[in-house]
């Protein structure tokens, strides 16, 4: 395994929430197709790899945030646009016609800077609130590691999700209880990291509810190991971080 691969891609994702007057706040997933490398067929939070283009717009941005850090909250908003047609993340007039302009040409290979800019729309990255972010090991995954940061947003107004139909097949607003249930009830599966973070997800009502759990853990990086635990061998990750449930018998884990 290269040092590169034990690195991890930068990578950047998502969890869209709709509150829910007396309920649960509605998350948005997707159902990744089955012809993807990674992942494929799993229920999933919109988002994708952190590309050159994001890191070029970073750079042009003053922040008190490190530029990796604004390269992938870029990417985050990026991916989201073209994966669910959702602008979050963005100021100014910003309506269902114009994202779907955005979104238009970012499938046709604009960078997101040069869609923006004549529209008059600027980024609001402080819109994402950090939740997690997840590194597993080389060891832990053969194939393909990411280095994965998980934001929280609110849902936009006046904005439909709707999909890409080339990475994704279906999405859905859902709790994050009732996903873990359609997951178990067989409707779809989700992997290791998007189960626990649904289930810290499910702890709490709304969308502020989540943002003040979040800005109260800090983001460290998950990096799951294996553990033999009362004879058979369980996958595991801290147990400061938030996490209701913080290990699983590997007969049960689903990874990418």
């Amino acid at each position: 395994m290269s040092e590169e691969n034990d690195a991890g891609r930068p990578a950047a994702t998502i969890v869209i929430v709709r509150d829910r007057p007396g309920a649960a706040p509605d998350l948005l997933m997707m159902e990744r197709a089955a012809t993807m490398a990674f992942a494929a067929g799993a229920l999933v939070f919109p988002g994708g790899g952190v590309d050159d283009s994001d890191r070029a717009l970073a750079a042009s941005i003053s922040s008190d945030l490190a530029s990796d850090e604004i390269a992938a909250r870029i990417a985050a908003i990026r991916e989201t646009i073209e994966e669910s047609g959702l602008g979050v993340g963005l100021a100014g007039s910003v309506d269902a016609a114009t994202v779907s302009a955005i979104r238009a040409g970012l499938l046709g290979g604009a960078s997101l800077g040069d869609l923006l800019a004549p529209r008059g729309i600027a980024l609001a990255l402080d819109a994402l609130v950090p939740f997690a972010r997840w590194h597993p090991s080389a060891r832990e995954k053969a194939i393909r590691v990411y280095d994965t940061r998980f934001y929280l947003a609110r849902a936009p107004l006046g904005q439909e999700a709707s999909v890409d139909a080339t990475e994704n097949v279906r999405l859905f607003w859902s709790s994050a209880a009732a996903t873990i249930a359609r997951a178990d009830g067989g409707d779809g599966h989700v992997i290791f990291p998007t189960r626990r973070n649904l289930e810290r997800l499910a702890q709490y009502d709304s969308f502020d509810a989540l943002a003040a759990h979040a800005r109260g853990i800090p983001v460290e990086k998950v990096r799951p190991w294996f553990e033999e635990r009362d004879g058979e061998p369980h996958l595991c990750i801290p147990t400061h971080l938030g996490y209701p449930v913080t290990s699983e018998p590997m007969r049960q884990v689903r990874r990418g």
